[in-house]
């Protein structure tokens, strides 16, 4: 009788940690269908529909940077005193209302403005989410679940980008005006979806940590392994995720004369590219360091990079620079399905119970910081005419990944590189309890 009650309870407890990881991973792809139609979009936008210039554009970029450092020292507290899940309202509110007067604004300072907003939303969404996927998994599923949840966002961007390159007109600014608004209802349906799903509290245990120990971002600075993965995170977020959506996009349309819904096709690419493979990779990587993957993903990376200074090269030839172009974003892609199971999990298992909120908000201020700093850089070079330049940075931060990969191994312990055999330990690294 007690073995099928606690059956019970146990396939009760699945379906409660199943059920709201189910709610966020579904939040996460509509607020990314919502990013993919206008992310792309956005230089374009300003540069062009409102006429400003590609200096306002590089200042729009510019600003999502500030936003985290405004928001994100905050953000790890609140959520690990409060829990993520009202934290993630409040960032929902945040995006939707910069997104929606985004797509509205016509002047300067009101672009401005809404690009802080939507900043600050999104940068105060990354580390709740996190929280929630680490809530809802355990050390044995996380990594799969993480996978799972950069499929579904590249998914739900990769929709986005194709719909809305299409529906994309230059000349008619009222339909940047709906791709925007469009946006701010998504992460509405994010709050309503995943922020009303019920998380139930847990206990992460780790093995050594220290109930005395320092608090707040003091403990992530003094923690040697936390923070060369942060400047890893930094480059690696500096030099894709901080250029394909913007660097690379204004390359494509300005130096090599991509048509933006061309552009939309290219993103597409990728998103299919981890969608196929992302599983397939998981399965990988599980058999391996997370420190080589991350390098892999570097060496594969050069790869892309090699292919956007094809695609300058021979710009006149619009089919095969067509090819060059869609083939950077495959590439990327295929280094993003490489990331997905190692970088959220890594941050999990070195972070302390008591601070996991602090630690996924100190990695989602270097993520936005890069992701923010990136566009700035890539804007700026390219619509400066150096784009030679610009592909030798992104090629030598690319090289600097791989060396800082293979770095970071000393400093992590075999359970976090997932070098530890495949065995049930008697104390494990995390253990998800899941409150009755």
């Amino acid at each position: 009788m007690c073995t099928v009650t606690g059956t019970v309870k146990q396939q009760r407890q699945r379906r409660g940690a199943g059920g709201p990881l189910r709610r966020v991973q579904i939040g996460n792809a509509l607020s990314a269908f919502g990013s993919g139609f206008t992310m792309p979009y956005m230089f374009v936008y300003v540069d062009q529909v409102r006429g400003l210039g590609s200096m306002v554009a590089w200042m729009v970029f510019t600003l999502f940077a500030l936003a985290a450092l405004a928001v994100l020292p905050f953000i790890g507290r609140g959520i690990d005193k409060y829990g993520p899940r009202p934290v993630l309202l409040a960032g929902t509110a945040l995006a939707a209302t910069g997104a929606f007067a985004f797509g509205h604004a016509t002047g300067t300072p009101a672009l401005l403005v809404s690009a802080f907003l939507f900043g600050a939303g999104v940068t105060t969404c990354q580390p709740a989410l996190a929280t929630m996927i680490v809530r809802c998994s355990t050390a044995a599923t996380r990594s799969r679940a993480f996978a799972l949840q950069f499929t579904l966002v590249n998914l739900g961007m990769g929709i986005g980008a194709l719909v809305g390159g299409q529906i994309v007109n230059v000349s008619d600014p009222a339909s940047l005006t709906r791709l925007f608004t469009i946006e701010a209802a998504t992460f509405l349906g994010l709050a309503l979806v995943t922020g009303t799903a019920r998380i139930s509290k847990v206990q992460l245990t780790a093995v050594h940590e220290k109930a005395d120990g320092p608090t707040g971002l003091r403990a992530l600075v003094a923690d040697k392994a936390m923070l060369r993965l942060c400047l890893l995170a930094g480059l690696i977020f500096f030099t894709c995720y901080g250029q394909f959506e913007s660097g690379v996009a204004a390359f494509a349309t300005s130096t090599v004369g991509t048509a933006p819904s061309t552009l939309g096709f290219a993103i597409g690419a990728n998103a299919l590219t981890i969608v196929v493979l992302q599983m397939f990779m998981v399965r990988i990587t599980a058999r391996r360091r997370r420190t080589t993957a991350m390098a892999a993903a570097g060496v594969v990376w050069l790869g892309a990079w090699a292919m956007a200074l094809v695609a300058g090269l021979i710009r006149t030839e619009t089919m095969a620079a067509t090819v060059a172009i869609v083939s950077i974003y495959a590439l990327f892609g295929v280094g993003e399905s490489l990331l997905a199971p190692t970088m959220g999990p890594i941050v999990a298992d070195l972070a302390p119970a008591r601070l996991l909120g602090t630690y996924n908000a100190g990695y989602s201020l270097v993520k936005q910081i890069a992701i923010a700093v990136g566009p700035a850089v890539g804007v700026l070079l390219v619509g400066s005419g150096a784009w030679p330049l610009y592909l030798a940075a992104m090629a030598g931060s690319t090289v600097l990944i791989v060396v800082l990969a293979l770095r970071l191994r000393p400093y992590l312990t075999p359970e976090q590189d997932n070098a530890a055999p495949a065995v049930v330990h008697a104390v494990p690294v995390r253990e998800l309890q899941t409150a009755a």
